[in-house]
């Protein structure tokens, strides 16, 4: 799947940053385009993947497909 990522400097950082606007919060940066654009693609990864949160026993967990 594709993701659109915005890539920025940021002079007061003096990097690169780079946000997915579908995923809330998801966001890198770093020291060139590249690297930033390597570190999203981990960020966006790292956020997809599923978490070992516990559910209540009367909660029901299923999948849907997109």
């Amino acid at each position: 799947m594709n993701w659109r990522v915005v890539i920025e400097f940021d002079c007061e950082a003096d990097a690169w940053s780079a946000y997915c606007p579908e995923l809330p919060g998801c966001a890198s940066a770093g020291a060139t385009k590249e690297e930033a654009l390597a570190n999203i693609r981990e960020a966006i990864e790292l956020y997809l993947e599923p978490s070992e949160k516990e559910f209540p026993s009367e909660a029901t967990v299923t999948f849907v497909a997109v």
